[in-house]
């Protein structure tokens, strides 16, 4: 996984005007720029919000990207949460799940 290309590219999307336009006129060739591997490709081009949560997107990065995509805020979370079920835990990053992905939080029904 190349977690750190994600997060740089989503970083400068969010910050360069240069990088906006690439996204708007020729995605493929801004990603290309990017050493990403298919799964995170595909998660960029499809604006997969939840998986990109999953494959360990720092949450700071992630929630300005979602509103580049004028995804709300609630709409951020709940894709975030769905994304666990359907992928699993997040895999890496300061978000990494332990303990098998059981939530902590009196929201999990614990």
């Amino acid at each position: 996984m190349s977690l750190y290309q994600v997060q740089k590219l989503l970083y400068h999307l969010n910050r360069d005007d240069r990088v906006k336009s690439a996204y708007q006129e020729n995605l493929a060739a801004l990603l290309d720029d990017y050493d990403l591997t298919s799964e995170e490709r595909g998660a960029i081009e499809t604006g997969d919000i939840g998986l990109l949560y999953v494959l360990g997107v720092n949450g700071q990065i992630l929630m300005h990207y979602a509103a580049y995509l004028n995804i709300e805020w609630f709409d951020y979370l709940e894709l975030m949460r769905q994304s666990i079920r359907q992928h699993g835990p997040v895999r890496a990053g300061v978000y990494a799940m332990t303990g098998g992905g059981a939530s902590f939080t009196p929201e999990g029904g614990a």
